[in-house]
């Protein structure tokens, strides 16, 4: 499955964010440097499930479907927060960036009301401007990017003098960040040779844009000033968010208080609450209907279907289970581009071996190796492995 990393400065909120979008116990108070260890932990984004189209009810071993919604997972990791100078070790800087270099793309959680300074310190509602946020955390994954270059400098000319192509050698430095081979002869095509390299940071800033792409998350969006902030917000992707609202929601549903899908527009009250409760319930309800949702799922949507552009597909055999018996009870994510080859060799290297060829389920037309897959394909494989 995706990683996604989730980054900001401390009291951004990013401890909030990772806890309502796995429901994961994590610490969570208004002082910097909350989290000091990474939380890593399980996150969903939705799909129309397909077993609607078949009259059945899907059985899923991981994630979960409500009302044919299915809830493929993924996994977020949540880093110790960022401030300025983080690449060359302050705060707990060093810790941060190397938790991060697995990640396939960040989600940036923004203080959008403008009340923490850069180091997570609570100043006043609209003192501050979250616009620089976004600019110096970009350029500290920047940075890191170029002094991971820089102290392998030595390396690289080692190793282009021992035969290895240009390419080989930015594999060999980067591919823990996620730089394939097409990605490393764009470098090379781009910039030259390595010898001839003038400007690391921009190689470094190329690399990171393709390897780490970055959605804001603009947090706290209930708060005064917030909504003047996010829409003066120069970004290429932003979604509003109130990660609390999110949190509260989830909680709530799971003690039997509402019914609540995650990324809604609306919940359900089902019990009585007290005074207090149904004043939270009713805030959060005024600000759904604002926003239409938390923002919460959205953004880690727009992270994995936008963004990255992944997509799920279903194995679904002709009886539509596995050999348990269970009714469709996987479904995966795809980068883009992976063809019924890739798809097997996610299930098992054996299928993958053997692979004769696929079906598509809904059309039953019989499908080659190299068939590029799209979103929602139900697809049986046909294979000398049993």
């Amino acid at each position: 499955m995706p990683t996604i990393g989730l980054v900001g400065k401390p009291s951004a909120g990013k401890s909030t964010f990772f806890a309502s979008a796995t429901l994961a116990n994590v610490p969570i108070n208004p002082r910097p440097f909350t989290t000091i260890k990474p939380n890593v932990g399980t996150a969903y984004v939705r799909v129309e499930c397909i077993d609607k189209e078949f009259g059945v009810q899907c059985e899923p071993r991981e994630g979960f479907c409500i009302n044919h919604i299915r809830f493929v997972p993924f996994e977020l990791v949540d880093v110790a927060g960022l401030i300025p100078g983080a690449h060359l070790g302050k705060g707990l800087g060093n810790q941060f960036l190397n938790d991060l270099a697995r990640a396939e793309a960040l989600i940036h959680v923004v203080d959008i009301s403008g009340s923490t300074d850069e180091q997570g310190n609570f100043i006043g509602y609209g003192k501050h401007d979250p616009q620089k946020d976004v600019k110096w955390l970009e350029e500290e994954v920047n940075m890191w990017y170029k002094s991971v270059l820089e102290r392998n400098k030595a390396k690289m000319e080692r190793l282009k003098r021992s035969g290895k192509k240009d390419s080989e050698v930015i594999l060999e430095i980067f591919s823990s960040f996620g730089v394939k081979r097409e990605l490393a002869e764009e470098v090379i095509k781009l910039y030259g040779e390595i010898e001839k390299w003038k400007d690391n940071y921009e190689i470094a800033k190329f690399l990171r844009e393709k390897t780490k792409p970055i959605v804001i998350a603009a947090n706290k969006i209930d708060l005064p000033y917030a909504e003047d902030n996010f829409n003066d917000l120069n970004v290429p992707v932003k979604v509003p968010v109130c990660a609390e609202a999110e949190l509260a929601l989830k909680r709530a549903a799971r003690a039997g208080i509402i019914d609540y899908i995650p990324g809604s527009s609306s919940f359900k009250l089902l019990k009585e609450v007290s005074p207090q409760q149904n004043e939270a319930l009713n805030r959060i309800k005024k600000l759904l209907e604002k926003w239409q949702s938390t923002g919460v799922q959205q953004a880690l949507e727009k992270t994995v279907y936008e963004v990255l552009k992944y997509i799920v597909v279903f194995p679904a055999g002709a009886k539509l289970r596995d050999k348990k018996g269970r009714i469709l009870p996987d479904a995966f994510l795809m980068p883009p581009n992976s063809t019924l080859k890739d798809f097997a060799l996610k299930i098992h290297s054996d299928i993958a071996k053997g692979l004769l060829y696929g079906i598509d389920v809904r059309t039953k037309k019989k499908l080659a190796k190299d068939y590029v897959l799209k979103h929602r394909d139900a697809i049986e494989l046909i294979s000398t492995a049993k």
